[in-house]
């Protein structure tokens, strides 16, 4: 694929609204730094923040080196979410599912909004999943040179899923860390309980949003896509689709190698696991079940492994997911190293840097007006800090202590978080990565249609965030002995 951003094509007139977003992305390309610095920055407001608040230098330094691996748990369930829904992504059998979605639009306008559809429902089961698939969704459409799709505008569709609600989905990071005590910082426990799924994505309110929120958006995404006479498809850009999704049949060369080409012990493994789940399944409730994040990771690995049918090409798969989770497995250790300068040390009066937000934000706001402060803070910082399970546990200690205060209901106050902090990723480079080197575009090539969604999307999420709150009555956090 050849590199969009210096592509020759013909120049289509776009809006003010567009060129206004793209130049902002731009500006974002050329001075953001890295994501990582960011957290590099965080641990030092929050180490300086600790000593303001009269915590002594080796007390700061002692709950650093302390909490820096007390998400290690959390950090590899984490990686394997996106490996998990890479894996399956990337399987034979989906690309054969890719093949039959693709021949079904007439239109390029038509074609956007499917991928629309299937980016955002995806995201709700694996946000790996979503950006993979959608992603190889949108190049089989664009071999389908008689659609002339907007290659721009299809990539964006592909994208919507991570920008707006897979974290009201069931591989929400921080709902997966409430529900499971054993990936709970210790400091945090107290703080929050432990919150089943049926507190958070599960209820009623959490579901009415993630479905008006996708409907919005394969709306938005369907009305703002070019029609023929302006669509700039791949081929204008000079980005080269026809290498397709053919998975290339490989033999062993080896004698050493016949398994790794065999599905023997694929099919032996699978009935392994096969017996481990129903035993999972039938011991507990569904819900339960799902929301144990090592079983939750268990499933996309073995149906991975199931849909490769060959372990060498599910090892392959492997291989091809792993560089996605190279920012999940650096910068967790940090952010749990935050988490425990924010919680652990005291100053005389015994009260934590995460103690004195807290009661600023309750002084600040009420239980009403909560979940629209929260929202809103949580939009802000989530463009500074694009990790939906990481940014939790920076945000948890003093929000959830805000919110016990405030008597608003635990679940949706993680809701409120979940729903907000994914917004900016309609405009952040750092989570697109993926997707952009599967389409072979820039992050500005899709940020003008994004940024449309952001603006319509972000008070219609708020504006329900904060109406729904008063249908949730508070329940004190349920901490097991």
């Amino acid at each position: 694929m050849t590199n969009a951003a210096s592509a020759p094509g013909p120049a289509v007139q776009e809006g003010a609204l567009v060129r206004t977003a793209i130049g902002f992305t731009a500006w974002a390309e050329r001075w953001f730094p890295d994501a990582f610095i960011f957290v590099a920055i965080a641990v030092v407001i929050g180490a300086l923040g600790a000593m303001v608040n009269g915590a002594s230098p080796e007390a700061v330094s002692i709950a650093f080196g302390a909490g820096f691996w007390s998400l290690i748990t959390f950090t590899m369930q984490m990686a394997f979410v996106a490996i998990g829904g890479y894996v399956v992504a990337a399987s034979a059998p989906a690309a054969r599912l890719i093949r039959g979605l693709a021949a079904w639009p007439k239109t390029g306008v038509q074609a956007v909004g499917m991928v629309a559809a299937v980016s955002t429902t995806a995201s709700l089961l694996n946000w790996g999943l979503s950006l993979i698939f959608s992603g190889l969704l949108v190049l089989a459409l664009a071999r389908r040179r008689e659609l002339r799709m907007d290659y721009r505008a299809a990539g964006a569709a592909a994208y919507l899923g991570l920008g707006s609600v897979w974290a009201l989905g069931l591989s929400s990071s921080a709902a997966q860390l409430q529900a499971n005590a054993a990936s709970l910082p210790k400091s945090l426990l107290p703080i929050t309980g432990v919150i089943p799924f049926s507190e958070t994505i599960f209820l009623w309110q959490s579901m009415t949003i993630a479905a008006i929120v996708i409907v919005v958006s394969i709306l938005l995404a369907t009305w703002s896509a070019p029609g023929p006479d302006t669509a700039l498809t791949a081929e204008a850009m000079g980005i080269d689709v026809a290498s397709g999704d053919k998975i290339e049949e490989q033999r062993p060369t080896q004698p050493g190698e016949w398994l790794e080409y065999s599905p023997v012990l694929t099919i032996l493994l699978v009935l392994l696991a096969a017996g481990w789940i129903i035993h999972e399944f039938s011991r507990q409730s569904p819900m339960i079940a799902i929301s144990n994040l090592n079983t939750y990771n268990f499933l996309f690995i073995m149906a991975g492994l199931l849909l490769h049918w060959r372990p060498k090409r599910f090892l392959n798969a492997v291989v091809k997911a792993v560089p996605a989770t190279s920012g999940v497995l650096i910068q967790f250790p940090f952010y749990g190293a935050i988490a425990a300068i924010l919680t652990q040390p005291k100053n005389a009066a015994g009260h934590s840097v995460a103690d004195q937000i807290a009661h600023a934000f309750v002084s600040l706001t009420t239980q009403h007006v909560y979940p629209l402060a929260i929202g809103i803070y949580s939009a802000i910082l989530g463009f500074f800090v694009p990790s939906g399970g990481g940014k939790w546990l920076l945000e948890a200690p003093y929000l959830m202590k805000a919110a016990n205060d405030l008597h608003v209901h635990l679940g949706w106050a993680v809701q409120v978080y979940n729903a907000s902090e994914a917004l900016p990723n309609l405009i952040n480079p750092f989570w697109m990565l993926p997707l952009l080197g599967v389409l072979g575009l820039r992050a500005r090539n899709i940020v003008g249609f994004t940024f449309l969604q952001l603006l319509v999307t972000l008070p219609l999420v708020l504006f329900l965030l904060w109406a729904l709150a008063y249908t949730l009555p508070y329940h004190p956090p349920v901490v097991p002995k």
